[in-house]
């Protein structure tokens, strides 16, 4: 299938517009709120519900285990994992064919399609790293209510999840040239209020190796 701009601003929306969809679900009314009320009467209270706003305390566990986890971000971790694998897999069994000169210079090619490909795997890996502790803790919770766990554990948890979009810029940066080359034409466009040189297309995909 050929990729164009238009079929990838599709995707990139279509993404963006799911991303809206599930995380805002808790507003729709999938949320704690009728289990407060619930308490707040059963203990005779009068009025509207005082509701500490603590992560567990509003979000439901169901949505985030069953709805969250379980559809949105498991399977698609472990499908990427596995695309990856293949990725690698078929790469090195280029680099490791013997090849004729005349067929230009793949060896450099493949090596640098690797290159990207650890860059991407690299960032996977820390998307997995970012999450992942937060939807064991939610797992813990939902199956095994009477387990203490820290609430320390619970902010370091919550706080890797918003680091995750932090990292990425930088990792596109440092190990992509093209990214770095771009966000310095940004940069300079729009906060040094000078332009920036014009970005060479023949740059190398990566930073050469030490």
């Amino acid at each position: 299938m050929v990729v164009t701009p238009r079929k990838a601003a599709v995707a990139i929306a279509g993404c963006w517009i799911l991303s809206f969809v599930v995380g805002l679900t808790p507003m729709f009314g999938w949320n704690n709120l009728s289990a407060v009320e619930r308490a707040w009467a059963a203990n005779g209270s009068m009025g509207e519900p005082v509701i500490k706003c603590e992560f567990e305390k509003v979000i439901s566990m169901e949505y985030m285990v069953y709805f969250n986890f379980f559809v949105w971000v498991l399977p698609p971790l472990l499908l990427m994992v596995l695309i990856y694998l293949e990725v690698f897999y078929l790469i090195r069994k280029q680099l490791n064919k013997k090849v004729s000169a005349s067929s230009g210079d793949p060896q450099k090619y493949y090596g640098k399609e690797l290159k990207i490909a650890k860059s991407l795997a690299l960032i996977l890996f820390l998307f997995a790293l970012s999450w992942l502790p937060l939807h064991i803790l939610n797992c813990i919770t939902l199956f095994c209510p009477s387990c203490h766990k820290p609430s320390i554990l619970t902010y370091i948890a919550i706080f890797l999840t918003h680091g995750n979009s932090a990292m990425n810029p930088i990792v596109y940066a440092f190990r992509i040239q093209k990214f770095r080359v771009t966000f310095l034409k940004i940069w300079n466009d729009h906060f040094r209020c000078q332009p920036a040189p014009p970005i060479d297309e023949d740059l190398p995909e990566e930073r050469p190796d030490d």
